[in-house]
């Protein structure tokens, strides 16, 4: 039994961004900041990754944990209602992160995933990992 009304239930799904999530904004910016070109949601590369770096061929994902999965078996549980929605909706959205890495992976592209909650708390350790990739791209 869902504890808002079908009008309200149906405004908070529509306020549910796909792009340009508060994680997203913040990770970019911060790159930009420090001097670093990318392209957001670039549809030229699968899977339409968040940030890309073609020249380095770097695919960077901001994944919400909901919506992706994050420690699925054990969170799964939580979801009271519309179950077989939801349970079908995430379980697609975690094989098609897995099909996207792999497809990109194969074309020799460098896949960086984050939980949005992983930008949020440490920011900086989500550059670091970055920079260091391009770092590596740049030396090759």
């Amino acid at each position: 039994m869902d504890v808002h009304a079908p009008l309200q239930r149906s405004k908070n799904m529509r306020a549910i961004k796909s792009t340009a999530t508060k994680e997203e904004v913040r990770l970019a910016k911060a790159l930009w900041h420090l001097g670093y070109r990318y392209r957001k949601n670039n549809n030229s590369v699968f899977g339409k990754p968040d940030l890309t770096f073609k020249k380095y061929k770097i695919a960077i994902f901001v994944d919400g944990e909901f919506f992706h999965g994050k420690d699925w078996e054990t969170e799964k549980e939580r979801i009271k209602s519309n179950r077989e929605f939801w349970y079908k909706k995430i379980e697609r959205n975690i094989q098609r992160d897995i099909e996207v890495s792999s497809y990109l992976k194969l074309q020799e592209w460098e896949v960086i995933r984050f939980w949005s909650k992983e930008v949020k708390k440490d920011l900086n350790s989500c550059i670091n990992v970055i920079q260091n990739l391009i770092l590596q791209k740049q030396i090759k």
